[in-house]
Order: structure tokens, then C-alpha cells, then sequence
């Protein structure tokens, strides 16, 4: 599959600066905003529970916030394991023209610049992908809880759906235009879902799916790039090189 190697091109340029600095930083905001949520948590906690709590036959109990503080942390610390991820997308969807301009200045050098998306429309797509992402995982569980079985077919598939849809658009919306991307989408739906699929499986490693924003990014610009109509325009590209 020609996927495979747009994921290999993509490994190959994590030592580019641009990837490097949209990588850390996406991480970096990722971890600053689940240690916060933890201290606002521990600290609501804290502020909510009396210091001491007088239970009939037991007597008096001092340490009652101490343990609520200590589940919640626990508590956070693994339903970070499945937020990291959809929470670094957003991040890095706010730098995704940093990673996208990166890959088309080495492997598309006959490209004219793309234009930017707006600080607006970032935040916009970031926080509509989080949302679907999360509320499509959580209506997920029912059908893992019922065929169990059947729940990683459930996830590949249903995040792959996700993953290639949410990127293919922001990617393709940069030089085709919203309307353009859509039916970019519409021509090319079970190869985008392909490429989300395999985009999905490294979802389920810790750590590693901290990676998948970037990487998805990159590898879904060189699927574009692929599959674009020659010489597409809608206002917005240029010239395409040959392939």
C-alpha cells in the first residue's frame, strides 16, 4: 500500500526542526493541561471536603480528602492514557501548516506557498475534531461492551474513519477550498479510510500515540498530493508537479 511509504517519508523527516518544534510543543501543552486539570481537581477536592468527618461506630475521620485527592489523581492519571491523544491532535492542529509547509518545501519543492488557515478556523476545527473524537469513542464503548470481540475491529475502524477524514480535510481545505476538500473525501472514501486505519494502530501504544498528530499530518500530505486533481485550483493552488 502506497500509505505505508507516505508513513515512512514522514518518519524519516522527525528530525526536521519544523516537526521537531510542533512535536514538543504539542506535547508539551498536552502534559501542561492534564497536570493542571489534576491540580484543579486535587485542589477542588480539597476545598469541598471537610478536614474531618465523624462516621457512627468509626468516630472521626482526618484523612478523608487525603484519599479522595489521592483516587482522583489515580483516577486522571488513567484517563490521561486516552485523552493524551485527541488532546495533542487539537494542539497540533493549531501548528498543522508548520508541518504540512515543512513536507511540501522538501518533497513538492515546485509548489507555490499554500495559504495559512486562520488562528479562527484552527481553533474551530481543533475543538470540533476533539468533540467528535471523544463523543464517537464514548458511544463506542456500548458496542465494545456488547461484542467485545469485535471492539478493536470497533476502534481501528471507527477512529481510522475519524483520523482520514478530520486530516484529508484540513489538508486538502488548504489548497482546494472546504467545497473541494469535501469532494476530494467523495471520490476517494475507502483509500482516506484506509490511510486512517493504519493512522489508528498506533493509537493503542502509550506514548507512541503522541506521534500519531504529527505523523498523521504528514502522511496525509503526501496522500493528498497523490490523489489531488491535477492542476486543482478553487482558488487557492497552484501547480502540481509531476507523478
Amino acid at each position: 500500500m502506497k500509505f505505508l511509504g507516505d508513513i515512512a517519508r514522514a518518519i524519516a523527516q522527525l528530525s526536521d526542526p519544523a516537526f521537531q518544534r510542533v512535536l514538543w510543543t504539542g506535547i508539551g501543552l498536552t502534559v501542561l493541561l492534564l497536570v493542571g486539570l489534576g491540580a484543579a481537581t486535587v485542589w477542588g477536592l480539597n476545598w469541598l471536603l471537610p478536614d474531618t468527618v465523624s462516621l457512627p461506630f468509626i468516630g472521626t475521620i482526618g484523612w478523608l480528602d487525603d484519599i479522595a485527592s489521592g483516587l482522583s489523581v489515580v483516577g486522571l492519571m488513567i484517563l490521561s492514557v486516552f485523552l493524551m491523544m485527541p488532546v495533542a491532535s487539537v494542539f497540533t492542529g493549531f501548528l498543522l501548516d508548520d508541518v504540512t509547509d515543512a513536507v511540501e518545501a522538501k518533497h513538492y519543492p515546485n509548489l507555490t506557498p499554500a495559504p495559512r488557515l486562520s488562528i479562527i478556523e484552527s481553533i474551530r476545527d481543533g475543538a470540533g475534531f476533539l468533540g467528535v473524537l471523544i463523543a464517537a469513542n464514548l458511544m463506542a464503548l456500548i458496542a465494545y461492551l456488547i461484542v467485545p470481540p469485535f471492539a478493536p475491529f470497533i476502534f481501528y475502524a471507527l477512529n481510522g474513519f475519524l483520523l482520514g477524514r478530520e486530516y484529508i480535510q484540513l489538508i486538502a481545505t488548504r489548497r482546494l477550498g472546504p467545497e473541494g476538500a469535501a469532494a476530494l473525501r467523495a471520490r476517494h472514501p475507502f483509500r482516506i479510510w484506509a490511510a486512517g486505519c493504519l493512522m489508528a494502530v498506533p493509537l493503542t501504544i502509550p506514548i507512541v500515540n503522541l506521534t500519531v498528530p504529527l505523523l498523521g499530518a504528514a502522511s496525509f500530505t503526501h496522500l493528498f498530493h497523490r490523489i489531488a486533481p491535477r492542476g486543482a485550483t478553487s482558488g487557492r493552488t497552484s501547480r502540481y508537479p509531476e507523478r
